[in-house]
């Protein structure tokens, strides 16, 4: 209508159904109630420590919600939690982190937080990395760490492969049985397929029944898929240097734990560690971290300076797909 004054902004609706914009604006969201991807953006969630959070609403269900990115109902920054996590697997006992938190985020601030934070984050970026096919050398080495949980012997059985410094796959258990080496090498079968040719190994006889889940049967054929490399100092046979170096970093952080409280914490911790060796620590053989190596089309996703909060994006990312 001419005279009519103009307005001073015009709001035009997204066409949701529109193939081109479908998904784009809200990054592939969808309402977790009834799954529809008739989204719009209804205001913030403000918080005391992570600030404004976008809500969104369902124009089918009218339910409104923020969206999970791994910190859904936490109290503390995505910052503040991811460096505590890089403190600790770098030698900082929870109660020195408190302490750190105490001079630069004064406001709760506990080193049970900090501790609860290795606990859940271990996990959940251990269902993303856990689930990773990589690219290995055709030689993997496999042995095992004592330690004490309450008092009892326990075992951290893991493995590398020699080329990448990957640690393939790891286990703390209560007993060092051909079942739980198999259970780890079952899981070393799935990363790598059938890259593995040699396993090389300590002379303990239970690595003989275990290495069969990966391919060797000495009764039927002479020539197996996989070879199994035992190696024992006593009768000269050499030396498996590059997991015994990684051996001397893990007791590196865990010589000051003095035996851990429960086997789930151990589980956790040191599946903590395990992503710590592979994704966050620099390896100064290859002089680079192993992922870089062993999971090429993580590099430019894991590009920025803090990788624990990349990965917790990412396993978040996949948990929702």
């Amino acid at each position: 209508m001419k005279g009519a004054s103009t307005p001073l902004f015009c709001y035009t609706p997204i066409k949701m159904n529109n193939k081109n914009n479908k998904k784009s604006e809200y990054k592939k969201l969808s309402c977790p109630k009834c799954n529809s991807e008739e989204l719009i953006k209804r205001g913030f969630r403000k918080t005391e420590n992570r600030g404004k959070i976008q809500r969104y609403s369902c124009k089918e269900c009218s339910h409104r919600f923020v969206i999970d990115d791994g910190f859904f109902r936490m109290r503390n920054a995505p910052q503040k939690i991811t460096l505590c996590l890089d403190l600790f697997y770098r030698g900082v006992s929870t109660r020195k982190g408190q302490e750190h938190l105490n001079a630069f985020y004064p406001h709760n601030s506990s080193w049970v937080s900090i501790y609860s934070w290795v606990l859940k984050y271990s996990k959940v970026i251990g269902n993303f990395t856990d689930k990773l096919k990589i690219k290995a050398s055709e030689e993997l080495q496999i042995d095992e760490v004592e330690y004490r949980v309450n008092k009892r012997k326990a075992f951290f059985i893991d493995s590398i492969d020699t080329e990448t410094r990957f640690m393939v796959a790891s286990k703390f258990v209560r007993h060092r049985t051909s079942e739980e080496i198999k259970s780890v090498l079952k899981q070393v079968k799935y990363k790598t397929e059938n890259q593995i040719k040699i396993i090389t190994s300590d002379g303990f006889n239970d690595y003989i029944s275990a290495v069969k889940v990966m391919g060797v049967d000495y009764r039927k054929t002479k020539n197996p898929s996989v070879i199994r490399h035992p190696v024992t100092q006593l009768k000269n046979e050499g030396f498996n240097h590059k997991i015994e170096r990684m051996h001397s970093n893990i007791r590196e952080r865990t010589k000051v734990f003095r035996g851990f409280g429960s086997i789930n914490g151990a589980f956790a911790i040191m599946n903590g560690y395990e992503i710590f060796h592979n994704f966050i620590r620099k390896h100064q053989a290859i002089n680079c971290c192993p992922y870089e190596l062993a999971c090429p089309e993580l590099k430019e996703k894991l590009n920025a300076p803090n990788k624990w909060l990349s990965l917790i994006e990412l396993a978040n990312q996949n948990n929702i797909k």
